[in-house]
């Protein structure tokens, strides 16, 4: 009798394809993403909130456009903790640095002295950020622009209390993300009008610019998972952090090309295989 065909990785893939974002649709890309993989995995789709119930019997969890976990933060905790207790492979992988654990990575990289904007978060560290007219103050545990505020300097005593960080407004040229599989370079986009911020076009980065963006993938605690890298161009013509994503990264899939699109699921479907059958 002829051998039956080998068993198929089962992956389950968490999507809120209900999720409204500002300027995007997240169901299009999962939709999309996952007719593809479909090809090599046998596959489940679930809501977040589904996730930690159904995730025993699959070989992987893949976390995709699931939204901010601030509107599920006790059901994430809950998922993470089961996840990990049971030794469940989940990617991105649950050891990111970056967005994953909140935005107390922007102080760190800042104070370290990497290439990101100027962060603070007390009032009586103000003197380490360059003085202007407008600051920028974001929710450490803020997602997709949710509590962001610009200010001038006479609102910040009332606001920089440790929950919050305090960036200068930067007047920058235009925004910039590089995309990584792994710790490898896929392709980067750009909006080249600073007032729609997800009108996207391919970007063609220098080595310079791959060297910036590789810094920060390489200094994350992340072997297996997909991480976007923004940054804006400066006026002195240099490269910003501006976030680090390594939770949920929306991917822009519908700007690239056929050819970039289908080498970066070629990239994603191995980076899968490798990770299963780690």
């Amino acid at each position: 009798m002829p051998s039956p065909p080998p068993a198929r990785p089962r992956i389950l893939y968490v999507t809120d394809l209900a999720y409204q974002a500002r300027g995007r649709r997240y169901c299009d890309e999962d939709i999309d993403l996952t007719s593809r993989l479909r090809g090599d995995f046998d596959l489940a789709l679930c809501h977040p909130l589904d996730a930690a119930g159904l995730m025993d019997g699959f070989d992987a969890v893949v976390v995709r456009n699931s939204g901010p976990v601030l509107a599920y933060q006790t059901e994430y905790d809950a998922f993470r903790e089961r996840a990990t207790d049971a030794g469940t492979r989940v990617y991105n992988q649950l050891s990111g640095r970056a967005d994953m654990a909140g935005k107390q990575y922007l102080l760190d990289l800042s104070a370290a002295g990497f290439p990101v904007i100027p962060t603070v978060d007390r009032i009586e560290d103000l003197d380490r950020l360059p003085r202007t007219d407008k600051y920028v103050i974001k929710p450490k545990l803020g997602a997709d622009s949710i509590g962001l505020q610009i200010v001038p300097p006479d609102r910040l005593p009332a606001l920089a209390d440790g929950t919050v960080l305090v960036q200068p407004c930067v007047d920058f040229t235009y925004e910039v993300s590089f995309y990584f599989v792994d710790h490898d370079f896929q392709y980067a986009l750009y909006a080249p009008d600073t007032e729609q911020r997800w009108r996207l076009e391919t970007y063609e980065p220098t080595p310079a610019d791959l060297e910036f963006a590789q810094r920060f993938v390489d200094w994350n605690s992340i072997d297996h998972g997909i991480q976007r890298v923004d940054a804006c161009r400066a006026p002195d013509g240099g490269l910003l952090l501006v976030e680090l994503e390594d939770l949920n990264p929306y991917l822009s899939l519908e700007a690239l090309d056929d050819k970039r699109r289908d080498a970066f699921v070629a990239a994603l479907k191995a980076s899968l295989h490798r990770f299963v059958g780690a």
